[in-house]
């Protein structure tokens, strides 16, 4: 399928134009394995019927269902995923949605330039074969390649899914509903700075001793915030203009953070994601939320079920989190 033609200047604004609505869905149960899941195929099902009630197509032009229990066709290998991910994001004026629920991992990053030395990852069916798909093939395939005038919106139910696709802006919720803009980059620039502080201050016992606890929470902080960019020596402004000149309208609930671990849910009998079941659950509760109100209830969901992952909210651009949830 080809991208439509690019419109002239007199007809390029969104407001112009009806966008076209596609969907991807990705449900990996890897049936046969040591590392089989029970909920991931429902999961498809659940989002399919949820994308159906807000009005999207599941017509073979409008939506692509990768499973592990379909034809070779439309089995959720490595090359399928990536083709796939190319399909839903080549047409302009177009909004866009991703689910993918199977599991998630790390591997060493090659580069060696991350703090953590690790890439989060989506594992295909045939990743014994051919490797998993980092975060940084995600990026460049679904955030670089989204069309400026189209929109994505993704859910990432797998473990280590908090910066699966790397980009700038990152949001929890509290128990109480309040809301936290995660700022990783500058924390992590203020530990060790100060770190640094104690060295250049003096060498003493206690100093080298508190200068290296010091160096050891800026780790664990980058580790825990790996959406941003790694350690160069860099000021903040290369680092936003890395990360945040795409400027893309993505919108993404991951399933967790970096360092947790997703769980199956057990819903009335039925094995479901449980950020898959919590996120269409809060929908229920309000059909319409804010980006604030989505997050929020979607943790409290997972904490009243006694879930302990903490689900994250990440953007492509910085937005008014009281503004509707654009679908």
């Amino acid at each position: 399928m080809s991208a439509n033609q690019l419109p002239s200047a007199s007809q390029s604004t969104l407001s112009n134009c009806t966008p076209r609505r596609k969907s991807l869905l990705i449900g990996i149960n890897y049936t046969g394995s040591d590392n089989e899941l029970n909920g991931c195929h429902q999961d498809v099902d659940n989002v399919a019927e949820f994308l159906k009630y807000r009005g999207y197509q599941d017509t073979p032009q409008d939506q692509v269902v990768l499973r592990d229990d379909l034809d070779e066709e439309y089995a959720p290998t490595g090359h399928n995923i990536l083709a796939a991910m190319d399909w839903l994001v080549s047409e302009e004026h177009t909004t866009c949605f991703f689910h993918y629920s199977g599991h998630g991992g790390q591997i060493d990053d090659p580069s060696g330039k991350r703090p953590s030395g690790l890439l989060d990852t989506i594992v295909p069916v045939n990743y014994k074969d051919n490797g998993m798909i980092d975060s940084d093939i995600l990026h460049k395939h679904l955030v670089s390649k989204l069309p400026p005038t189209s929109t994505l919106f993704l859910i990432l139910d797998c473990c280590h899914s908090g910066s699966s696709l790397e980009l700038p802006f990152v949001y929890r919720s509290d128990d109480d509903g309040n809301v936290h803009k995660l700022d990783g980059y500058q924390a992590g620039l203020a530990l060790l700075q100060e770190a640094k502080d104690l060295v250049i201050g003096g060498s003493s016992l206690d100093r080298e001793a508190q200068a290296r606890d010091l160096y050891a929470g800026a780790t664990s902080f980058w580790r825990s915030l790996r959406h941003h960019r790694p350690w160069t020596g860099l000021g903040p402004d290369d680092f936003t203009q890395e990360w945040g000149n795409e400027k893309k309208t993505i919108t993404m609930f991951s399933g967790c953070r970096d360092e947790e671990t997703s769980a199956d849910a057990q819903i009335n009998g039925v094995s479901e994601g449980a950020m898959s079941w919590a996120f269409l659950e809060s929908t229920k509760t309000n059909p319409d939320p804010t980006y604030k109100e989505a997050l929020h209830i979607t943790r409290a969901l997972l904490k009243a079920s006694e879930y302990t992952q903490v689900p994250q909210l990440c953007l492509g651009r910085e937005l008014d989190l009281n503004q509707p949830l654009i679908l």
